[in-house]
């Protein structure tokens, strides 16, 4: 496969779309979104103070971001270096 490197983005985005990589980065921030969840808003949720679903937002969306940019990136160096 021949890899445009003035526009990346096309293949970029189909790795993150495909070949399980979505899948992974889900039950990574399932795991991982749901700790630091708990860390950092767990004595509001054990004394019942409203939350900030911000703060929940972006504790999930975090790990499903630095998951799916480390699949794509060593997917990325793998191709590179089977040229």
């Amino acid at each position: 496969m021949v890899t445009n490197t003035k526009r990346p983005w096309p293949r970029i985005w189909h790795l993150s779309t495909s070949d399980g990589i979505p899948k992974r980065s889900f039950w990574a921030t399932v795991i991982v979104g749901t700790i630091l969840n708990i860390i950092n808003q767990g004595d509001y949720m054990m004394l019942g103070d409203p939350i900030n679903l911000f703060k929940i937002v972006l504790t999930y969306a975090v790990p499903f971001c630095v998951a799916t940019y480390g699949a794509v990136t060593a997917r990325l160096a793998y191709e590179r270096s089977s040229k």
